[in-house]
């Protein structure tokens, strides 16, 4: 865990980054520059091209995982493993090419009437998906060879200023909005060559595939499991977007970008996992594949007990300061209609975010058919939550269909591991993290509403002032919640580090 821990944190590092670039895109370019519709062009576009990616990888990314440790030999460049997983997606972006051509007239009707910007540039998702599928093999190659910073920077940072740039050209009227989806398709293809590149300089993958490696059982046992994925990429790669579909058609792409801010800060939430995850998942494949079960136990607990620590602090720090962060945010009187989203969000993504390896287990167990079912429930419930909260609720009801469907959806994947691989997720060290996080939440509310509070009717203060203030609060807590984890000794690694730093401020 130790190694898994050093790597994920360059990860989380550079995550860091991507994260600041974002925040200074998302929060003073594109709410300045950007209409809200435009802001829902763009998120409707990606998460488009996301779901169209995941439908054409025919599940290259989860194979490369559970199959890279049958190939994986450095003698001979892992057998060739790679040129698999060119070939796989090329031909799931051939076949789904053909399905989009029957179904395009359909789903353009749905959107024809309240998202109509979405309607004149969707020829442009074509490429763009292409770009985000070979993206998402070329990082999971990388992932397997145990080496996650370059792509993981490309795709945090390197994109996102090369958007940061195109919005800029945009909002200075350097390019029109032709030119703006355009940079969007050239940006990614930038990526994936980049990764491309990458890859190859690794010097441990090859075009060259080893045909004789390929064994009956094998080949049987990989078809066997791509048809699963592809089944399972149709309904799970629905879900996490559905959202974004629904508030488009029923509500227009003006809601579509309050809801996208407010869903960007409730994202900032799962930062750890992107890193953790990223290098837990092989180990964890691996341990399943050696039938080390109580390795996989120990993993699977580390990861969720790390990530629903720092999880829930990221959530604590956003919320108690998300009144000052409309504040500040351009335009921020039209997006503060989302905060109340970024609460139900926030819930929802700490929830994926620290039990999300429950669902890699089952899927690289030999009972990972079941998470077919699992997937299907869960698009099921977000998608008839979504038709039955929108019209009550609008981008409320929206975020609550999120939460409740994963909170459902875990629940029951914990039974299901818990009870088919004796994998149990949650300990005491759990227990404990939850409540310091709700005594974190109390303690400000009462702190707030208590002493701050009354003296805000007393004079009004500057913007500077609570910033100061805001500032000073949440080192407050950020003092008081390390110590308390310190103290009540939460995790081992977490001690050895505050150890660490602790001597070396001594010294």
């Amino acid at each position: 865990m130790g190694v898994i821990i050093k790597q994920s944190i360059k990860g989380t590092l550079v995550n860091a980054i991507g994260i600041g670039v974002g925040f200074l895109t998302t929060f003073f370019v594109i709410t300045h520059y950007l209409t809200s519709e435009v802001v829902g062009l763009t998120r409707i576009m990606i998460d488009a091209a996301v779901l169209f990616s995941s439908f054409a990888q025919l599940g290259t990314t989860s194979s490369i995982i559970r199959f890279f440790p049958y190939f994986k030999d450095e003698e001979s460049k892992n057998h060739g493993f790679f040129f698999w997983t060119l070939v796989v997606p090329l031909v799931g972006f051939l076949l789904f090419m053909v399905v989009l051509t029957i179904f395009k007239q359909p789903i353009l009707n749905v959107y024809a009437d309240k998202s109509p910007l979405f309607v004149q540039y969707f020829k442009f998702v074509i490429p763009l998906s292409l770009f985000m599928l070979y993206q998402s093999v070329f990082e999971t190659n990388c992932n397997v060879l145990m080496r996650i910073v370059v792509p993981k920077f490309v795709r945090e940072v390197g994109v996102r200023v090369a958007l940061l740039v195109i919005y800029i050209l945009y909002g200075t009227h350097h390019i029109t909005l032709d030119g703006l989806v355009v940079g969007f398709c050239l940006t990614y293809l930038l990526a994936v060559l980049v990764d491309l590149v990458y890859l190859f300089t690794l010097g441990k993958i090859s075009l060259k595939p080893d045909l004789k490696f390929l064994t009956k059982p094998l080949v049987k046992d990989f078809l066997f499991y791509t048809s699963f994925l592809i089944l399972a990429a149709i309904a799970g790669g629905i879900t996490p977007l559905l959202n974004t579909f629904f508030v488009s058609a029923k509500l227009g792409l003006s809601f579509t970008g309050v809801f996208a801010i407010a869903n960007y800060i409730a994202t900032v939430i799962e930062i750890p996992n992107r890193s953790l995850n990223a290098i837990a998942q092989p180990n964890l494949a691996e341990a399943i594949k050696n039938k080390d079960m109580e390795k996989a136990t120990n993993l699977c607990r580390s990861v969720t007990l790390h990530l629903l620590l720092s999880s829930t602090l990221i959530f604590f720090f956003i919320w108690i300061n998300i009144d000052l962060l409309f504040d500040i945010l351009p335009n921020g009187e039209e997006y503060a209609a989302g905060k109340w989203v970024v609460f139900i969000l926030g819930l929802a993504r700490l929830s994926n975010s620290a039990l999300s390896i429950s669902n890699n287990a089952l899927s690289y167990s030999r009972y990972y058919y079941l998470s077919l079912f699992f997937t299907l429930l869960l698009t099921i419930s977000a998608i008839l939550l979504n038709l039955c909260l929108i019209p009550r609720m609008g981008i409320e009801g929206a975020a609550l269909s999120t939460l409740v469907s994963y909170l459902f959806y875990y629940l029951l994947m914990l039974v299901i591991v818990k009870w088919k691989l004796d994998i149990s997720f949650l300990s005491r060290q759990h227990l404990k993290v939850l409540v310091i996080g709700v005594a974190l939440f109390v303690a400000d509310y009462l702190l707030t509403h208590g002493l701050i509070q009354p003296r805000l009717h007393i004079a009004e203060q500057s913007l500077w002032v609570q910033i100061g203030e805001a500032v000073v609060r949440s080192l407050l807590w950020l003092a008081i919640a390390t110590w308390v984890v310190y103290h009540w000794h939460i995790s081992e690694e977490v001690n050895r580090i505050l150890d660490k730093m602790l001597r070396k401020a001594k010294a």
